[in-house]
C-alpha cells in the first residue's frame, strides 16, 4: 500500500534512528545474530491493538464496535477522541509532543491530516491470548505479519521518551533491550496466537503503525473476551467478515481485589458495579463496559466516586486490576479454536507481571 508523505518520513526517521544507533546495540547483543534473530520475531510475532469494544466514541456516542462495523477501518485517537490510555491526541498535547520527537516532526508538516497519523498497539512476542497490551483493552485485532514493515516499535511506552526504536528492518536497538531484560526472543512461537494470558500492563513492545488499518486487508482476526459472547458487540465486529476468535477471559469477585494495587477505591466500586451490572457477583469485561457507559449518560449517579472523568479513570483502572488479578472465566465456552481453557494459565505456572 501506499503511504502518505508523513507516514513515509516518520518511518525513515525511526529506521535512520536505529541505524545510526546499530553499533552500539550490535555491542549490546554480544554475539547474538541480530539479522536472524530479527528476520525470526518479524516473521512470526503478530501486533495486536487492544481495545474495548463498547466504549461511546467522545466524537459521536457510537461504540467502539459500531463504529468498526460501519467501514472496518480501525482509526486513531486523533480521529474518535477515545482513549484506553492518556487523552492527549490534540495539537500541544502530550501524545502530540512525544509523536514530535519520536517522528521528527513528520506529523507536524503542513497538511497533515488527523486520520494520518499512526494507530497504537504492542508487539506480542509470546503470542499471549489476551494480546501484548492488555491493559488498553480486553479485546484485540492481531494484525497480518506484512502490516510490520510499516510499523515502528519501541521497547516500553512511547510517552516516556524510549531510547531503544526501530523498525522491522532496522531491530537492533529493540532486540537489544529484549535481550537484557531477559525477553527470551528466541522462543517467539511459530503460531499466530497462544493459550496463556500474558496480563502485561506494562513492559511491552510498543509498536507504531503507520497508514490505515482496513480489517479486512490488515487483520488475521479479532480476538474477543468470552464474556461478550452472544452480545451486539461481537455481532457487529462479526459483521466486517473479519474471523471471531476467543481468549479465556478474566473474572473476578469484589472481594478478591487488591486495593493496594490500585487504590482504595477499587474496592467499593467493584461491589458498585457487580451489585449494578452482575447476575452472578463477578466481574467481567462486559460488566465494565456497562459502567462505563452509564458514567458517560449519568455521571451524577456515579457522584460518590467524583466527577465523570474521574469515575472514568477509576473504571478504567478497575480493568487493569481485573486483567491482573482474574481468573479465566469458567463460564467460556470452548470454541473450535479450543482457546477458552480456564486451567490453563495453572498448569503452565503463569507468572502474572504487571
Amino acid at each position: 500500500m501506499t503511504l502518505t508523505r508523513a507516514q513515509s518520513a516518520a518511518l525513515t526517521h525511526a529506521r535512520t534512528a536505529a541505524r545510526s544507533a546499530a553499533r552500539r546495540a550490535t555491542s549490546r547483543l554480544g554475539g547474538v545474530d541480530a539479522q536472524a534473530l530479527t528476520s525470526h520475531v518479524m516473521d512470526r510475532a503478530r501486533i495486536t491493538l487492544n481495545f474495548h469494544p463498547d466504549r461511546p466514541r467522545p466524537t459521536d456516542g457510537r461504540t467502539v464496535a459500531e463504529a468498526l462495523a460501519v467501514d472496518a477501518v480501525y482509526r486513531s485517537q486523533y480521529e474518535t477522541g477515545l482513549s484506553n490510555g492518556g487523552r492527549t491526541a490534540f495539537p500541544g498535547g502530550a501524545r502530540d509532543e512525544w509523536e514530535r520527537s519520536l517522528f521528527g516532526g513528520a506529523y507536524h508538516a503542513d497538511g497533515v491530516r488527523p486520520e494520518e497519523r499512526p494507530k497504537y498497539g504492542a508487539l506480542n512476542l509470546l503470542g499471549h491470548a489476551d494480546g501484548a497490551a492488555p491493559r488498553f483493552g480486553s479485546c484485540h485485532v492481531r494484525l497480518r505479519p506484512e502490516v510490520n514493515r510499516r510499523a515502528t516499535f519501541c521497547h516500553g511506552d512511547s510517552h516516556l521518551g524510549p531510547e531503544d526504536v526501530g523498525t522491522a528492518d532496522a531491530f537492533w536497538c529493540v532486540l537489544a533491550a529484549l535481550v537484557e531484560d531477559g525477553t527470551d526472543v528466541r522462543g517467539v512461537p511459530s503460531g499466530t496466537h497462544g493459550r496463556i494470558h500474558g496480563r502485561i500492563l506494562d513492559g511491552y513492545v510498543e509498536a507504531q503503525v503507520h497508514g490505515p488499518v482496513v480489517l479486512t486487508r490488515d487483520a488475521e482476526a479479532i480476538v474477543l473476551d468470552p464474556s461478550f459472547r452472544g452480545t451486539p458487540a461481537a455481532r457487529l465486529l462479526a459483521s466486517t467478515g473479519v474471523p471471531i476468535e476467543w481468549h479465556p477471559g478474566f473474572v473476578l469477585a469484589p472481594h478478591e481485589v487488591d486495593a493496594e494495587f490500585r487504590g482504595p477505591v477499587m474496592l467499593p466500586l467493584a461491589a458498585r458495579v457487580v451489585r449494578a451490572y452482575s447476575a452472578d457477583g463477578l466481574l467481567r469485561a462486559e460488566t465494565l463496559g456497562h459502567a462505563a457507559a452509564s458514567v458517560v449518560r449519568e455521571p451524577r449517579a456515579w457522584a460518590e466516586f467524583g466527577s465523570g472523568d474521574e469515575v472514568l479513570q477509576y473504571v478504567k483502572q478497575l480493568w487493569h486490576v481485573l486483567a491482573r488479578f482474574g481468573r479465566p472465566d469458567v463460564r467460556a465456552e470452548t470454541g473450535a479454536d479450543g482457546l477458552a481453557d480456564e486451567g490453563a494459565e495453572d498448569r503452565a505456572g503463569i507468572s502474572r507481571p504487571v
